[in-house]
């Protein structure tokens, strides 16, 4: 069993991305799903990046990492797109991380000032036609991620869809997301 705090995205806590945090605690796992936004949810991206702005970026990263403050240290960090930014923050600067799953999005490693850690296992997910992952240069920082890390993985998948895994909006991609679940179960067995 695995421990895995998993972040939301800029739509807020979506049914959907409760929905997927369920798939992993039905296969064993415990399951943290921080609200990062105190309730707020949006009905489209421009929306809740706006409102992360008027938060700001690093009080987004400050309630990540006060969300984690009382969990032990030994967890998985997961993201989805904007989620990615405190999990990665996590994953790679607070000692301990036992592995990290990253969905339509990834940042420069140089983003928060050292390599990534040795023996933190990392899966970076993203549609190949994704124009925000692939578009916006998130699939070279994932690549670069992938090198460094000594157990790193991106899985491309057929699709312009970015988000794709979260079963409460028009993106989902059913098939997309049960061969992503079957990648991520794998990914926690092990750890």
């Amino acid at each position: 069993m695995a421990e895995v705090v998993l972040f939301h995205h800029a739509l807020g806590l979506t049914t959907g991305v409760t929905a997927f945090a369920d798939e992993l605690r039905q296969a064993g796992h415990l399951v943290h799903t921080p609200d990062l936004f105190e309730g707020r949810t949006f009905d489209s991206i421009e929306q809740g990046l706006s409102f992360v702005k008027e938060l700001g970026f690093s009080e987004v990263m400050a309630r990540g990492v006060r969300a984690v403050d009382a969990l032990p240290a030994e967890l998985v960090f997961a993201g989805f797109s904007l989620g990615v930014v405190p999990a990665q923050m996590l994953a790679q600067t607070r000692p301990g991380a036992r592995g990290a799953l990253f969905f339509y999005s990834c940042l420069p490693i140089s983003e928060f000032g050292q390599a990534w850690p040795k023996g933190v296992p990392v899966q970076v997910h993203g549609m190949d036609a994704d124009p925000i992952f692939v578009g916006e240069g998130d699939i070279d920082a994932a690549r670069a991620l992938v090198a460094e890390a000594e157990d790193g993985e991106l899985f491309l998948y057929p699709g312009d869809q970015h988000y794709f895994a979260d079963s409460s909006l028009p993106s989902y991609d059913a098939e997309a997301t049960a061969l992503l679940l079957q990648r991520v179960l794998k990914f926690l067995a092990v750890l």
